[in-house]
């Protein structure tokens, strides 16, 4: 939704932190999880000189956020929830992955290929994912993108990433703290989204109509009851 951006954006900002250029990371230097050779053509693209993602400023953050992931995922068009989990898998995987797990996450909700995985959010997909529950759908997204994380390998040596970065990525997903702990915070996608989507309101049902008497359809002896009770109540209230 559109008015879920600032919100979604500040979580993801939670997880992703501040400078970094761990040896490992795929992504090389990175700074709020904006990564170098993303900032240098956006930088370009805006008539200013490359520079080191260290000095990358707020507004440049929000910037590349909605143009690059937000509205490359039709972020403004999705459920509240989805689009922040939808948000979050871009961010971290790139937004065609995002895509993707969407759309294999409303298939698996549908039973069927209720949309074409293709790893763009169009039409089809925003419509089909008003369809389903959002609890499900995003329960869907997450084993996705988790059996992802578990195979990830490191271009250069062909090593498995997730012993590396699993438990970070475990924290994101759904709140673990350290290695072995069972207990939980409710700051992971997983508990932010399912608290989003629940936030949407539903649509207030029309009141039903009180059932009518008709006295025309009752038995004589069933009128006579009724009368009798009326009139005993009656009594009741003016004694």
């Amino acid at each position: 939704m559109k008015e879920n951006f600032a919100a979604s954006l500040a979580h993801v900002l939670r997880h992703e932190g501040g400078y970094s250029n761990h040896p490992r990371d795929p992504g090389g230097a990175t700074n709020r999880g904006v990564i170098q050779r993303v900032y240098d053509p956006y930088r370009r693209k805006k008539g200013q000189t490359p520079r080191s993602v260290k000095f990358i400023t707020d507004d440049e953050v929000a910037d590349i956020y909605r143009s690059l992931y937000w509205n490359k995922i039709a972020g403004d068009d999705l459920p509240k929830g989805i689009d922040y989990c939808v948000f979050d898998a871009a961010v971290n995987s790139g937004p065609a992955r995002g895509a993707r797990w969407l759309q294999q996450a409303i298939n698996k909700c549908a039973g069927k290929a209720r949309v074409k995985v293709d790893e763009v959010i169009g039409p089809a997909t925003i419509d089909a994912a008003d369809d389903y529950n959002p609890h499900e759908l995003i329960d869907a997204m997450l084993a996705a993108r988790l059996g992802f994380m578990k195979i990830a390998r490191y271009s250069k040596t062909k090593a498995l990433l997730f012993p590396t970065f699993g438990r970070g990525w475990m924290n994101r997903l759904f709140g673990y703290l350290p290695e072995g702990s069972t207990v939980r915070r409710a700051d992971g996608v997983d508990d932010v989204a399912r608290a989003m989507a629940s936030s949407v309101p539903t649509q207030n049902k029309p009141a039903l109509p009180e059932p009518q008497i008709k006295t025309d359809e009752l038995p004589g002896w069933v009128i006579a009851v009724i009368v009798a009770i009326l009139a005993i109540i009656g009594v009741v209230a003016n004694g």
